[in-house]
């Protein structure tokens, strides 16, 4: 079957099951793991299928420890315009949306994305607004908040990222970031707001555990 984005929520349920995610319970998601199809397809037959890499089937450890950190701090979202990049599942869509947010825009350019997020929002009985433009491409859009999980795996994307949220941060946005320890994370301009020990598996990133922060990035 050749995927599209219409025919993607199919695809969804039939190759992901719905599960609790590790550090945020209170959440589930539309998630690959060893029982599901999803997990077993190679990279070779995912493109046959014209599917990019699904990184929206699984919860990354940058993610969960933002996730963890908006659900026990609702008072730093509640009522607050939500902009979360690179959301992939929603994962942290959906928890900002639990903890009160107004409303949630979630941004992947992947626009496999969509159908993820809306599975995943439904699943958690929460409104969740989707783009899949690149929103690095023009200036910040107006928020409260903009998080941001596991954005800095390449050098590339990692420099663009931080541009636009230092522009996001100037115009009177806060910026929150979620990260494992990934080689492209920023060594100055953030300050810790919490640390975690995130469950995951070896598969994905050779470990059982990953030490996860949180930070918040300061003011040019």
């Amino acid at each position: 079957m050749r995927l599209t984005p219409a025919n993607a929520p199919d695809f969804i349920a039939a190759n992901t099951r719905l599960q609790a995610v590790p550090h945020a319970p209170e959440i589930s998601l539309w998630l690959a793991d060893e029982i599901t199809p999803l997990w077993r397809l190679t990279e070779e037959e995912l493109g046959a299928m014209g599917l990019p890499p699904p990184f929206w089937a699984f919860a990354w450890a940058g993610g969960q420890a933002l996730a963890r950190w908006l659900l026990d701090h609702p008072s730093e979202v509640a009522g607050k315009r939500v902009i979360d990049l690179a959301t992939g599942s929603g994962l942290v869509a959906v928890a900002a949306m639990k903890a009160g947010a107004a409303s949630v825009l979630a941004a992947d350019i992947d626009p496999f994305c969509a159908a993820a997020v809306a599975a995943n929002a439904a699943s958690n009985g929460v409104e969740i607004a989707f783009t899949d433009a690149n929103l690095l491409d023009a200036p910040p859009p107006p928020a409260d908040l903009i998080c941001a999980g596991d954005v800095f795996y390449e050098k590339p994307m990692a420099e663009a990222v931080m541009i636009w949220l230092k522009q996001a941060q100037a115009n009177g946005t806060r910026v929150i970031v979620g990260d494992p320890g990934r080689t492209y994370f920023p060594k100055s301009g953030l300050t810790l707001l919490a640390e975690y020990t995130v469950p995951t598996t070896r598969e994905l990133e050779d470990q059982e555990v990953k030490r996860s922060r949180v930070w918040s990035l300061d003011p040019s």
